[in-house]
């Protein structure tokens, strides 16, 4: 909602990157319970936070 409606746009990309770290250490738990269908989630999810981090953070920000 930050980037709708104008207000302390800065919270998206920071959430965005919490979330990227969340499923980075998501996945290692995972994998050391041995659930690799989980793994291919937490890659979902962290290929999404990671896009709208770098489109919020990155060169093309508005």
């Amino acid at each position: 909602m930050p980037s709708v409606t104008g207000i302390v746009r800065i919270l998206t990309p920071l959430a965005a990157t919490g979330m990227a770290i969340t499923m980075v250490l998501a996945a290692i738990t995972h994998a050391r319970r041995k659930e690799p269908a989980a793994i291919g989630f937490n890659a979902g999810l962290l290929i999404m936070a990671v896009l709208v981090a770098w489109g919020r953070f990155g060169p093309y920000s508005l």
